[in-house]
């Protein structure tokens, strides 16, 4: 027979543990930018933050590490050039993609001359 055990006895879970690679950083990245949710990107980023050093990142970054850990702490919203150089910290940058990859997106025309 199994005990059960207590939600409250379980270790937290820690994204950051496995952001071990700059592709692991990247595939999390895009996951949560799909979520188009500011205050989860704050703090994804700080848990790759906190997965390469936080003090490095602030650093490589030039944001003092205490306005790193408030930047990025779940629900702020940093700043746009805050991601940038965070991300560039991080060894990956936000690229565009088309919504329609291969297809075309223009505005259609409506044509009212008879």
């Amino acid at each position: 027979m199994s005990s059960k055990k207590n939600i409250a006895e379980l270790p937290d879970f820690d994204t950051a543990r496995f952001l071990q690679s700059e592709q692991d950083i990247a595939t999390y990245l895009t996951a949560i930018l799909d979520d188009d949710d500011p205050s989860r990107l704050a703090a994804a980023l700080g848990d790759m933050a906190r997965a390469r050093g936080m003090s490095r990142i602030a650093s490589q970054a030039g944001v003092a590490r205490e306005a790193l850990y408030k930047a990025l702490r779940p629900g702020s919203q940093p700043r746009f050039e805050t991601i940038r150089r965070v991300c560039a910290a991080l060894g990956v940058r936000l690229v565009a993609q088309p919504l329609h990859p291969g297809g075309e997106n223009r505005p259609t025309t409506t044509n009212t001359s008879a």
